[in-house]
Order: C-alpha cells, then structure tokens, then sequence
C-alpha cells in the first residue's frame, strides 16, 4: 500500500512564503564597501597571523582564528557573497510571484514614487 501526500494550496503558499522570507534574511552585505573590505582584511589578517604566530606563540595561537569567523560573518564564501549583495545593493532586487522569482533593476526615482520597474527575467535554477 503507497501513500501519497499532497500539498493543499494554502499549506504551498504558507511553504513558499516561509521559504522567501528565509531568502530575506540570509543578508551578508555591509553598510558600504570600504567597511566591507575593512572586515575581509581584518578576517584575513587573523587567519594569517593565527596561523604565522603557531612557532612563536604555540597552538594558544590558532584561537585568533575564530575571530575571523566573527569578522567575515561566516566563513570567507560568505564575506564574498556580503561584497557582491554590498555592491549590488539598491541596483538590484528580486521579486518572487507566484513561485517565479525575477531580477528587477531597481530605480531610486521609481522607488520613491511606488512605479513599476522593468523586470529582467531571470531562471530561479540559474541562482
């Protein structure tokens, strides 16, 4: 005997807005790009000095390697996509409807105003 379960529609649209809202709050990006390239350095920095010190110091000397964590807000694939959302922040938005998710260039002047923007289509598979 085969069980199938099926997925009501309000339960899919509950699913998807969960899923678009986990989307919203994997935000990495900073407040500006210099402070951005501040943290990736201060990051590096540890990791490097974590690691050169290990003679001089002992292994004490690897607990400044967490720290770098801290700094790059993850690990250093997540400081990379921070710079990307950092610099493409307030050119680009994505708008998801009706499960299809598209790239819009965002115009401050459109923004302000609450006009329509034209959208660039982009495959939610291709992201």
């Amino acid at each position: 005997m085969t069980t199938v379960n099926t997925v009501k529609p309000a339960q899919g649209a509950k699913a998807q807005g969960a899923a678009q809202s986990a989307a919203r709050e994997m935000n990495f990006a900073s407040r500006s790009v210099p402070r951005h390239l501040a943290r990736g350095a201060i990051g590096v920095g540890l990791i490097v000095g974590s690691i050169a010190l290990v003679p001089v110091v002992g292994p004490a000397a690897l607990l400044a390697a967490p720290l770098a964590l801290v700094a790059f807000r993850g690990c250093p694939t997540c400081w990379m996509v921070g710079l990307v959302q950092t610099v493409s922040r307030g050119r680009l938005e994505r708008q998801c409807v009706d499960g299809v998710c598209t790239l819009i260039t965002a115009h401050p002047g459109a923004k302000a105003a609450n006009e329509p923007t034209a959208g660039i289509n982009i495959p939610a598979a291709s992201r």
